[in-house]
């Protein structure tokens, strides 16, 4: 049966191979962004900037004046940023947040009325396998998205009596534009006591990304997501290697571990 579904994120990457895949199947997909697409086939481009409250609320006012009902919510935004901690500012930190964490919360919130009011829908937060297994110089992309995976849980707990049904998909490395546009902080430099330690880390973890899963994976995997009747909340997008990551983490004493991790993401 085809839906009506919101793409936020479409732009590209991950979120712009879902609203294809999803149009495809004969859904039909609002792309948005905050230049949105309009070269894909079948869907409708929607500007949303998720940093600003007055974007996402002009946004929704428009898109529930088009359409009687929404049956699925994919917030797909978001971006990286690299760097030590300690070289890391408040405000590069909060900049992370309002993208990844808040950006989420904001178009969450203004749909959430219409759902209730409808009585049910989905919404899917585009988490991170890094809330699993956090990786060193990235610590604020790492928490931005535990954060919203924690939220996500609360949220569904509190809306399931609507019929509104909250699930988060954690994808892995993926071949996408995310890596060239990885943002470095303003204190990566060779001043820092960080910086070799840093900069190898960082470029064996983007190596590893270019040679990720193709977006259309994740997009086949999001496609039976949203078609399934009763999804449980965290599902896996991630290759066998990255599987085996979590296993040695469940088996491996906490020691070994993080010797090993430290190891391979050059930290140690």
């Amino acid at each position: 049966m085809s839906q009506t579904i919101l793409v936020v994120g479409a732009s590209s990457g991950l979120g712009r191979a879902c609203a294809q895949a999803l149009a495809e199947a004969g859904h039909r997909v609002y792309a948005a962004s905050r230049q949105p697409p309009r070269d894909l086939p079948g869907c409708k481009p929607l500007a949303l900037d998720v940093d600003r409250d007055d974007s996402v609320q002009t946004a929704i006012n428009w898109l529930l004046a088009a359409e009687p009902r929404i049956d699925v919510l994919i917030n797909c935004a978001g971006f990286g940023i690299a760097g030590a901690i300690e070289d890391t500012t408040p405000e590069e930190a909060r900049a992370q947040f309002e993208t990844n964490f808040f950006g989420a919360v904001r178009v969450t919130r203004a749909l959430l009325p219409q759902l209730r009011q409808q009585g049910g829908g989905r919404i899917v937060q585009v988490g991170s396998l890094v809330t699993q297994l956090p990786v060193p110089f990235q610590a604020y992309y790492c928490a931005s998205k535990a954060a919203l995976e924690s939220w996500a849980e609360a949220l569904r707990f509190e809306v399931a009596p609507y019929g509104i049904g909250v699930v988060c998909i954690e994808p892995g490395n993926f071949a996408t534009g995310f890596t060239a546009q990885r943002r470095r902080v303003a204190g990566w430099s060779e001043a820092s006591s960080y910086h070799a330690r840093c900069e190898a880390s960082v470029r064996w973890m983007e190596e590893d990304e270019r040679k990720g899963l193709a977006p259309a994976r994740f997009a086949s995997q999001m496609l039976k997501l949203v078609e399934h009747p009763r999804p449980v909340f965290r599902h896996l997008a991630i290759a066998p290697i990255e599987r085996l990551g979590l296993w040695l983490r469940a088996l491996l004493p906490q020691r070994w571990y993080e010797r090993l991790f430290r190891h391979l993401f050059h930290a140690a």
